[in-house]
């Protein structure tokens, strides 16, 4: 065994005539552990292999696998001295600092489960998550006033039995950067079981309260269907994902899949993105595969790639959002590479998407993965022909876990059982498929809009307006009519040139640019334009806002 091989022994691949992935199959042991036995044996085997390229805008870091196994040990031993045992709940605000990467293995070396956070939450979120969580523990950065968000919330929550301050000392908190170096590299293996959980994450809450989806440890290794064939990673990788720890597509894109196939993950800490602080750095410290949503490349677009030698980019994944034509054709304009689109969710791994040695769609989310049994379906369950819109399901056996899918919704059985059931997994996402089994996006089945008979999902209208310059975002929603049942709104941000031009002429300029480009009948018959669209602080639209504050 080499760290080139190491990922092959986790599961069993198939690959088609094409030379595309068409089989993927857990082969773990019971007591499969990512930190023990993937960080771990990597450091064995090679202990000076690079695993992370840090920086901020002060200063930058590179860390080996070697390095990673031993801050991890140093931090395992230090928070269990401090209390932490398997089974205990611990939340993480850790932005992008690079103690982030130490805390996850060490938690996953004691067996406690990671409950990762944004450090752009309230006193009130966290009393929620606490709450739903059943937290002991905390570590947090000293950035953003998250320390004082975190000690207002303890006037409601009385379940935290310590509290870890990284990047900062403050009264109250362990000194995490100061106390763990006082703690041993080695550490006695615990006994862990790769059924147990690893991850809750909180969903993004464009429809309600955030849900915990809870993954086992087995979810890391189903991220090689992320990384291995859709980021196209490989031991000389230096691989992007642009998101903050807090979220779900950190862990996508910045420690399990890559670190699987040896890969170098990049990371920077920024305080405020920045086109520039981006492209700067790709170049700088070349970054050789990326990925982000449609939205950051629509911005690295709008402010200009001219200027930054791009030429070590090999590869581009987007996902998070729908992706328009008009970014997919202009970046391939300006760099030669085509965007591969993909799909999943925060109870998922990549569930739809155009693999390494597939040809994309423009406009296409790709194909079902081999991971998943996915199909379109109608309201009573039935598989869609070709072209009818329908909702993503994932199929499953009753009793037996999917790799790669969430075990359950935490504390929260009613939601569960209102998503997993009769053998599906329902996505709450519609799209249609194309004759050659592509998926094409349409929307969440509560955006879809049914008006005078016709059902018209918001991405393709979005996707046109995108294309006219006087719009910088939008979101389709529906609204009550007497008449056709639902009318087609527009709710829209001008870009800049356009701020002192709104008015009935650019709405009816939009509505015919909408009908020039698409169906007459999905044309928007309102528009408003407002300064910003309401977002979750994951950056998702919330179209519910929109919809429940228009049809009241």
């Amino acid at each position: 065994m080499n760290v080139l091989t190491l990922n092959e022994q986790f599961v069993v691949e198939g690959y088609g005539p094409d030379g595309v992935l068409n089989k993927f199959e857990p082969n773990l042991k019971e007591n499969f552990n990512f930190a023990y036995d993937v960080i771990d044996k990597i450091a064995e085997l090679e202990p000076n292999r690079r695993a992370l390229i840090w920086c901020n805008d002060n200063e930058e870091r590179t860390f080996t696998y070697g390095d990673l196994s031993e801050k991890s040990n140093q931090v395992a031993n230090m928070l269990a001295a401090n209390g932490v045992k398997k089974g205990d709940m611990v939340l993480c605000v850790l932005k992008r600092h690079y103690q982030i990467w130490f805390t996850i293995l060490a938690l996953e070396k004691l067996g406690a489960v990671l409950i990762p956070a944004t450090n752009q939450l309230m006193a009130k979120d966290y009393v929620y998550r606490f709450k739903s969580g059943d937290v002991k523990f905390v570590v947090a950065t000293s950035e953003n006033d998250v320390p004082a968000h975190i000690e207002e919330s303890l006037a409601e929550y009385k379940g935290l039995k310590n509290k870890f301050l990284a990047k900062g000392a403050r009264d109250g908190w362990v000194d995490f950067d100061t106390e763990m170096e006082k703690y041993p590299k080695t550490l006695t293996r615990v006994d862990t079981k790769c059924e147990e959980n690893l991850l809750a994450f909180f969903s993004s809450g464009t429809t309600g309260y955030p849900k915990m989806v809870t993954h086992d440890h087995s979810y890391a290794v189903a991220h090689l269907i992320t990384s291995k064939h859709w980021h196209h990673c490989h031991a000389d990788t230096v691989h992007l994902t642009i998101s903050e720890s807090g979220w779900g597509k950190f862990f996508w894109g910045k420690i399990y899949g890559e670190f699987l196939m040896g890969a170098t993950v990049f990371a920077y800490d920024f305080t405020k993105f920045s086109a520039d602080g981006i492209l700067s750095r790709l170049v700088k410290y070349g970054v050789t595969s990326l990925c982000c949503p449609p939205t950051m490349f629509r911005m690295l677009l709008k402010d200009g790639l001219d200027g930054y030698d791009l030429s070590k980019l090999e590869y581009a994944t987007t996902a998070g959002e729908a992706l328009n034509p008009e970014v997919f054709n202009r970046f391939k304009e300006l760099t030669g590479i085509t965007l591969m689109e993909g799909f999943g969710q925060t109870e998922t791994v990549l569930s739809i998407g155009n693999l390494y040695g597939q040809k994309p769609r423009s406009g296409s989310m790709g194909r079902p993965v081999p991971l998943y049994d996915c199909d379109i379906v109608n309201e009573d369950g039935k598989p869609c022909p070709v072209g009818e819109t329908g909702e993503i399901i994932i199929r499953y056996t009753e009793g037996k876990p999917v790799f790669g899918l969430f075990r359950e919704y935490y504390g929260n059985p009613e939601a569960t059982a209102a998503t997993k059931n009769n053998g599906m997994y329902h996505t709450g996402d519609t799209a249609y498929k194309d004759e050659d089994g592509y998926y094409w996006y349409v929307g969440r089945t509560d955006d879809v809009i049914k008006s005078s008979g016709y059902r018209i999902g918001p991405f393709e209208i979005e996707s046109v307006m995108l294309e006219h310059p006087a719009v910088f975002e939008v979101a389709i929603t529906p609204v009550k009519d007497a008449v056709r049942g639902q009318l087609v709104k527009a709710t829209v941000v001008l870009s800049a040139p356009y701020k002192d031009k709104a008015g009935d002429a650019l709405v009816k300029e939009l509505q015919t640019f909408v009908k020039t480009n698409t169906a007459p009948y999905k044309y928007p018959r309102i528009i408003e334009f407002v300064d910003e669209l309401p977002k979750t602080i994951s950056g998702k639209i919330r179209r519910v806002e929109i919809r429940e504050r228009d049809n009241k």
